[in-house]
């Protein structure tokens, strides 16, 4: 029994044994067929990941090189324009302009003056004393262009706006040349200043343009500027030099020179315009650091260009006129311009027909102060006094041949910077004047006149 028990065990044992190592290598092959099918399956992932990579570029670069489609609504929305201000390229432009508004307070306005006293163009002058509020905005176009051999051209216009609601021009030029040596302009001008006034802000009866300086029946202040420019009847034409420290000019003003006399009326007679005029006005001058000098003659050179017809039916000619004049000045505010004097010293000489004037001055300016004073000879050889003095209503000075001096003293004081803006200044301005007729006589030919202004200037 026991021999049977132990063949049973044994056999069964070995049963064992040998289903068990069967067992095992199934495993081991299972494991290994496990990790080949592993790395088939990373093989092929990666396999993959590089189409996929490749599919990508290949796609970008064709996106790259498309055409590109622009797809548009039936109705496009598009952003307002944006304003712009477009300039030809030609060269540098400037804007810029002035105010200048004037309180005044005068007595018999136009009673001893040539001309107005107004700063308004179109004002006319009166025998009432005047209390007023005048004045006109200036703006200013200038157009400049310069090469580099020093070549320049440009030119500047000026319209005005004064308070009577009436527009004027100032100045309306061109001009070209080389700097600091020659220079060419034509238009409305003024040309080189024979008698300047310093920090004038009333004295304005001499007259700023070459119309209206002379006022049948009252004194002529005459000042060098019959022949100098802007005149509302004609225009200029001027030449310049500078050669160091000299200045040459000669300006050529053509224009109706019946219009120097308001009402075109001189000496008592009507004037008859038969051509125009042509004033040559040649200056020269010396200008240094401090010290300039300058000389100066005008003179129409175009004979019976405006006359009258006598009770013979002569024609007689009016329109001969020469002046001469002579200016110095002193600037000491080149080099100091707190504590600087600026002195000015001017005189002129008209020979006219049937009159002669002379006209004196001086006026200086320290620390925002001026005060000058001018006087002026009138020399009347012949006058029609015909039906004068009922056009002057017994209030014209200068109703018959003779002589008449004419005294002024003027006066200006500057606030700069008005609440501390530089480009705000107020002026307060006066003067005192009287006229002496036939002064020989004794004093009862005395008259005198006066006035008072303030100034309001502002830059822009």
């Amino acid at each position: 029994m026991r021999v049977k028990y132990l063949a049973l065990l044994m056999s069964s044992f070995f049963a064992t044994g040998v289903m068990a190592a069967k067992s095992t290598v199934s495993l081991e092959e299972k494991l290994a067929q496990l990790e080949a099918r592993l790395e088939s399956a990373e093989s092929r992932a990666a396999n993959a990941e590089a189409q996929i990579q490749a599919i990508q570029q290949q796609q970008a670069t064709q996106a790259k090189h498309a055409p590109t489609v622009a797809v548009e609504s039936l109705e496009p929305v598009t952003a307002p324009a944006v304003p712009k201000l477009s300039l030809s390229g030609y060269g540098d432009i400037k804007f810029y302009g002035d105010v200048e508004f004037n309180m005044d307070a005068a007595s018999k306005t136009g009673g001893l003056t040539s001309i107005r006293t107004s700063a308004n163009e179109d004002w006319a002058s009166g025998n009432h004393e005047r209390w007023d509020i005048n004045g006109r905005i200036l703006l200013g176009f200038d157009g400049y262009r310069r090469m580099e051999d020093g070549n320049f051209a440009g030119f500047s216009v000026q319209p005005l706006a004064d308070l009577t609601g009436t527009m004027f021009l100032d100045d309306a030029t061109f001009f070209f040349g080389n700097e600091n040596n020659w220079k060419i302009k034509v238009g409305r001008f003024e040309a080189y200043d024979m008698f300047p006034l310093n920090q004038d802000t009333f004295v304005e009866y001499s007259g700023n343009t070459a119309n209206d300086l002379y006022s049948d029946g009252y004194g002529y202040i005459y000042m060098m500027k019959e022949g100098r420019g802007r005149s509302d009847s004609g225009g200029n034409f001027l030449m310049s030099k500078t050669i160091d420290n000299w200045y040459f000019e000669v300006n050529t003003l053509l224009e109706d020179g019946s219009k120097l006399f308001v009402d075109q009326k001189y000496h008592g007679v009507d004037l008859e315009n038969d051509k125009n005029v042509a004033y040559v006005r040649p200056v020269i001058a010396w200008q240094g650091d401090t010290f300039s000098a300058a000389a100066a003659m005008e003179k129409n050179v175009v004979n019976n260009a405006y006359g009258y017809y006598d009770q013979s039916g002569q024609w007689v000619d009016q329109s001969e006129r020469t002046g001469y004049g002579l200016t110095l000045t002193w600037n000491g505010q080149k080099n100091d311009p707190d504590n600087g004097v600026v002195f000015n010293a001017s005189t002129a000489y008209l020979d006219a027909t049937d009159e002669t004037n002379f006209t004196a001055g001086m006026n200086g300016l320290w620390r925002n102060f001026e005060l000058g004073y001018i006087y002026a000879h009138n020399q009347i050889d012949e006058f029609n006094t015909a039906n004068f003095d009922a056009d002057c209503d017994n209030d014209c000075w200068v109703t018959d041949p003779g002589d008449y001096d004419i005294h002024t003293i003027h006066a200006s004081y500057l606030f700069p910077n008005v609440m501390k803006m530089k480009n705000f200044n107020i002026y307060l301005g006066a003067y005192a004047s009287w006229v002496e007729a036939h002064p020989n006589e004794g004093e009862a030919n005395n008259d005198d006149r006066y006035g008072g202004r303030v100034r309001f200037k502002y830059y822009f």
